[in-house]
């Protein structure tokens, strides 16, 4: 007979993006203001603090090889997946979205009113990771630097 388990706690905790360029990465990301951590594993890995879950950055060949999938073809398309930067105003959607640019990310597309009534635009880190940059209503950020959800 066997026993119910009792249900983990969820959380996320780390998102780890497949990098090209360890270096020019994690030199973007440091250059976006993220703290990077555990500053001994050099190039091998890095960790950026972002106020909830943890940026990693990894070698792309070796993530894939270490979840057990091809790294290649690298795909050059919508990969299903966008990190996002909440913000408490349009006007700082715009400031974060120059901000990036000027630090090195591409522009996908321009900040522009939403049909949900928020405000959002998109840049792309240097190995095209999506980044929605966006004020959106219910959801807030804190002084914490965390999102708060509307119930």
């Amino acid at each position: 007979m066997s026993e119910k388990l009792p249900a983990p706690t969820p959380r996320l905790t780390v998102i780890t993006l497949g990098v090209s360029n360890m270096r020019a990465s994690i030199a973007f990301y440091e250059a976006l203001g993220f703290a990077r951590k555990i500053r001994s594993t050099g190039e091998a890995v890095a960790f950026f603090d972002t106020g909830g879950p943890v940026i990693g950055l990894f070698p792309w060949n070796q993530l894939a090889e270490d979840v057990t999938l091809p790294d290649h073809p690298r795909p050059k398309t919508f990969r299903g997946v966008t990190l996002a930067w909440n913000c408490s105003s349009k006007e700082e959607v715009d400031t974060v979205l120059d901000f990036a640019i000027a630090k090195g990310a591409s522009l996908l597309k321009p900040a522009h009113e939403t049909s949900y009534g928020g405000y959002a635009g998109y840049f792309a880190d240097p190995d095209n990771h999506p980044w929605e940059v966006v004020v959106a209503p219910g959801v807030e950020v804190g002084d914490d630097r965390r999102v708060h959800l509307a119930d």
